[in-house]
């Protein structure tokens, strides 16, 4: 008997949420006994770059989730009933959504440390799973109830150590971050480091990947900087505007756009070094572990959760946190504050020492693999827990 797992939240390879939607739903259709549904309707212009094998598999999948999904019909109270688990996707709000299966599991990606009425607005739920160990303790303490642990991963079928491409200039040294532009990413602390690092060095290059899907959400951030990022004519970040605007020869920048996730293992190997001191992480950073499996030295910030996957065998860990104040976006319990100077010197040292650089980085790829950080593994790991608590 085919039995139904609904991932409450939209397909993508565009976002985080999306990514972990794409990658349980590839992995689940393997099994015979199962049918995975999303519980939006799935777009192919939602995938964009996927390799056409891939597609090729899952085009069966994909259209069945839509045609299962458009049978479901809402009751007077506007609930939709269904056969099997629904795994809800939840944000900072704890808002859920309007499936209620046979089991039902509030899956909470938490930032915001308010969590206002959690014990009311999660009663709904079975069962709690979180990505980090950091959100786990806030909502076991919250509510007074066990909350599952399920680290993320990635594909490392793509996110692999292997050669440049030799498109850039080997005579550069390249800095990458990533994520969308937010308080909580540290953009800000990101390009107060480089400015002092170009300064010093005239061969560094600082590789973006700040773009979102929700351009509007980072207009007028600035965080430590002088000058806020805004829009171009075009409606999209004005990257270059923006390190021009805070000292930074535009020159020294390449700002990637919207990238799928697909593409960015070629994007990461031709880096040299991977920066993300961000103030908090609801999971363990998935810009970090991407660079961590495709062989990139990391240097990232040790708090909230990122303990998860931080150790001095794999990482440059920015030890130096200062508890966040006064910041009137949400509240900030466990977040840090990285220390500019220590993340400077530590881009100093991968510079000076690019050998023990990537041996570094040679290492947190292979502790990817063996610590079982991988969207297979995680898949096969959340669906024997789904049908444990389901028997």
């Amino acid at each position: 008997m085919t039995k139904n797992i609904l991932l409450n939240w939209q397909m993508s390879n565009l976002s985080g949420w999306g990514i972990l939607g794409l990658n349980l739903f590839s992995q689940w259709i393997k099994e015979p006994d199962l049918r995975p549904i999303m519980g939006v309707q799935i777009d192919p212009r939602d995938i964009p770059m996927v390799d056409p094998l891939r597609l090729t598999y899952l085009s069966p999948s994909l259209t069945e989730s839509n045609r299962y999904l458009g049978t479901l019909s809402a009751d007077r109270n506007g609930v939709v009933k269904l056969k099997g688990a629904v795994i809800d996707g939840l944000g900072n709000d704890l808002n859920g959504g309007r499936f209620v299966g046979q089991t039902n599991v509030g899956r909470c990606i938490l930032e915001d440390t308010a969590l206002p009425d959690a014990r009311e607005r999660l009663s709904r739920y079975g069962h709690l799973l979180c990505a980090s160990s950091w959100n786990a303790s806030l909502l076991s303490e919250r509510t007074g109830r066990p909350v599952k642990v399920l680290p993320e991963g990635v594909d490392t079928s793509i996110f692999c150590p292997g050669p440049k491409s030799n498109v850039l200039d080997p005579a550069k040294f390249y800095v990458f971050s990533g994520g969308k532009i937010e308080y909580r990413k540290g953009q800000d602390l990101t390009l107060l480091a480089f400015r002092e690092f170009a300064r010093r060095h005239d061969d560094v290059v600082l590789v973006t990947a700040w773009h979102s899907l929700w351009p509007k959400e980072a207009v007028g951030f600035r965080g430590r900087l002088e000058r806020p990022v805004e829009l171009n004519s075009q409606g999209v970040l004005d990257i270059k505007r923006w390190v021009f605007e805070n000292g930074i020869d535009p020159a020294r920048v390449i700002d990637l756009r919207l990238v799928p996730n697909a593409l960015m293992p070629a994007v990461l190997r031709d880096v040299d070094l991977c920066v993300q001191p961000s103030r908090a992480e609801a999971c363990t950073n998935l810009v970090a572990t991407e660079a961590m499996a495709c062989g990139v030295p990391v240097i990232c910030a040790l708090n909230t959760g990122m303990h998860d996957i931080l150790t001095a065998e794999n990482s440059v860990i920015l030890e130096k946190q200062t508890a966040i104040s006064g910041y009137s976006g949400m509240q900030t319990e466990g977040w840090g504050e990285s220390d500019v100077d220590e993340l400077l010197a530590a881009m100093e040292w991968a510079y000076e020492d690019r050998a023990a650089a990537r041996q570094l980085g040679l290492q947190a790829s292979a502790w990817i693999s063996q610590n079982g950080r991988t969207w297979a593994n995680h898949a096969r790991l959340l669906l024997e827990w789904v049908r444990g608590i389901a028997e």
